[in-house]
């Protein structure tokens, strides 16, 4: 069992409890364990921890999808009964569903509740070889303030937009003498790229060019020495840090009217994100830690009313207010690039499309280089 004791997920399973005080958790657990007719595959509920099976041999499981011939995912929330040898496969079925509280009472109390949640679980990150993958925007600054001990690293080519917001955010926070910079070159995409795609299974270019970024820069972190990579994913999901959410009334991306509704529906994009970005990051040496997905950071961000996640101009309104607490004013305001803009790998990975003969006339370009670079 990764990422919670199986006597912690087994209580979860028994009571139906989707958000049970873990970071996230798959594995197996034992017959006997629960009320069940033998060992089970579990895997929680946002999918912080991805699982795979095989259909062809249904007795078999692993963390890694390159240890199997037909990996399949097992889905977030759910648990499959391995079989063993010559019983008949069986179904996933879904054992944990997303809760859908109603908001805080008042907003003090919910801005107490986010606080108490997100400073709680990233002072309770175990600065013992960990380094901080550090953008300079609100998410990973807050991560790297409750780990004021640990390297921070950054990634683009030259001139990019993350390198500079995490220098201007580094030397705002104190932390210029902890900030390590990770330059790119096409040679690093082009070499990364089939490593990624072999890691992850996905050759379509958005998933490849976001993972880049995170790839390269745990390559680096792994070579200087440190075993796991705090990062800030979930926020933007979880705090309404997203213009279709900003707009939902008005934005063909999201189903929902409402801004609470348009956060329910980014969150459940979570689990396919998450399995891409565990993958390329363990693949690159490291192992993830998220404390802005932990369970009480999400149970307290899914009770907060559309005004305190985004007015339509401000986005992000609570989590920034926790960090009005730590950051300085402008680390706290700051505004971020998604990562693989803000690093400019999409850029650069198209125009070695464009050079190897891709042209933007064609269907998916990217992923059409992207393949060529592989065996896919």
């Amino acid at each position: 069992m990764r990422g919670a004791t199986p006597e912690r997920v087994e209580d979860a399973f028994e009571r139906g409890d989707p958000l049970p005080g873990t970071a996230g958790f798959a594995g197996r657990l034992d017959a006997g364990s629960v009320a069940c007719d033998g060992p089970l595959l579990v895997r929680d509920v946002l999918g912080r921890q991805p699982v795979f099976f095989s259909e062809r041999d249904p007795t078999t499981w692993s963390f890694d999808p390159t240890d199997l011939d037909d990996p399949k995912p097992l889905p977030a929330g759910h648990v499959r009964q391995l079989p063993s040898r010559g019983e008949a496969e069986t179904e996933s079925v879904r054992a944990w569903t997303l809760p859908d509280p109603p908001t805080f009472d008042d907003d003090e109390t919910a801005l107490d509740a986010v606080d108490d949640a997100v400073l709680r679980s990233v002072r309770a990150v175990d600065a013992a070889d960990t380094a901080v993958a550090f953008s300079g925007g609100v998410d990973s600054a807050l991560v790297a303030a409750g780990i004021p001990d640990a390297p921070c690293y950054v990634a683009g080519f030259e001139g990019s937009h993350d390198i500079e917001a995490a220098r201007d955010a580094a030397e705002a926070m104190d932390r210029d003498r902890d900030l390590r910079v990770v330059e790119f070159t096409h040679d690093d995409l082009v070499r990364a790229v089939p490593e990624i795609v072999a890691a992850t299974g996905r050759t379509n270019a958005m998933d490849v060019q976001i993972a880049l970024s995170l790839y390269l820069v745990a390559e680096r972190v792994a070579a200087d020495g440190y075993d796991r990579l705090a990062v800030g994913q979930g926020a933007d999901e979880l705090f309404g840090g997203y213009a279709k959410v900003a707009n939902a009334s008005d934005d063909h991306r999201v189903d929902a009217e409402t801004v609470r509704g348009a956060t329910r529906e980014v969150v459940a994009t979570l689990p396919d994100q998450l399995e891409r970005d565990v993958l390329a990051l363990r693949a690159a040496g490291v192992e993830p830690v998220a404390p802005l997905l932990h369970d009480d950071v999400v149970a307290a961000a899914l009770r907060l009313p559309g005004r305190l996640l985004t007015d339509g101009e401000e986005r992000k309104i609570a989590l920034r207010r926790t960090a009005d607490r730590v950051l300085p004013a402008a680390v706290a305001a700051a505004d971020k690039k998604a990562v693989q803009y803000g690093s400019l790998a999409a850029r650069e990975l198209d125009r070695l499309a464009r050079r190897a003969g891709f042209k933007r006339r064609m269907d998916d370009h990217v992923g059409q280089y992207v393949r060529s670079l592989t065996d896919r």
